[in-house]
């Protein structure tokens, strides 16, 4: 997983700046929705839903509005019909971008898909065109300033709960897993007394772009006009920018 916490300096970045924070406990609902729409509301018979209420707690999305998402799916909500897509293409410099979207038409989020790649001086893919360079993992973030815990003995808990890797940084702990052991690692270290930063499945890179200042301007720019689209979900991408740049254009 070497190389990954420049793209988790990015995403945190992006998350600091986004201070709408209706806007992403809208995209949140509207996850646990389709979730429990498929799958049923009980997140103990449902994996899916049981991962998207975990991303809405870290989120800090409150339980009133878990439930009434819950509540809607299971119950009878007459003219809403979302549909999942996942839009593949390149940004500026060739860097590769994912963008999962849920939306009820699905013409108007192609058509806004399209246009951010095209202002951005990227361009739209066909399926399947960088998905190749994405791996699906569990991810999961301890707070070092919240665990009295040193890395050994985490690493033994880790080790013992199921986990692929953990990752020490100056200020936080990062662990990996298998998407199918994600959930049963959490429950683990958990009981164990541990609390996450982050906590979720996500896409990670297995090469990297990179890009000068210009470009990853240009590829900032495209990120931000696709976060401010109400349909799209998550942004995948392996742009690989130094700290610095970042630093000067936060």
């Amino acid at each position: 997983m070497a190389g990954h916490s420049k793209w988790n300096n990015i995403k945190r970045r992006k998350g600091a700046q986004d201070a709408k924070r209706g806007k992403i406990f809208m995209r949140l609902a509207r996850e646990i929705f389709m979730a429990a729409k498929e799958g049923g509301g009980d997140p103990d018979m449902n994996s899916n839903l049981r991962l998207a209420v975990d991303k809405a707690k870290s989120n800090n999305m409150p339980n009133e509005n878990i439930d009434r998402a819950i509540k809607k799916a299971t119950g009878d909500l007459d003219g809403v019909h979302y549909e999942e897509f996942t839009y593949e293409g390149y940004g500026p410099g060739g860097v590769a971008v994912m963008v999962k979207v849920l939306t009820d038409n699905k013409n108007r989020t192609a058509a806004d898909v399209r246009h951010a790649f095209n202002k951005n001086d990227g361009n739209l893919g066909e399926n399947g065109c960088v998905s190749f360079m994405f791996d699906r993992k569990g991810y999961l973030v301890i707070d070092r300033e919240t665990t009295n815990i040193d890395e050994e003995e985490l690493m033994l808990e880790v080790i013992e709960a199921g986990a692929e890797e953990m990752e020490t940084g100056e200020e936080q702990f990062e662990i990996f897993t298998t998407p199918e052991a994600f959930t049963a690692v959490k429950a683990a270290l958990e009981a164990s007394g541990h609390t996450f930063e982050t906590s979720e499945v996500t896409m990670f890179p297995t090469t990297y772009t990179p890009l000068e200042q210009e470009g990853v301007e240009k590829m900032l720019k495209l990120i931000d006009m696709l976060e401010d689209n109400d349909d799209v979900q998550d942004i995948y991408h392996n742009l690989d920018a130094d700290d610095e740049i970042l630093e000067q254009l936060s």
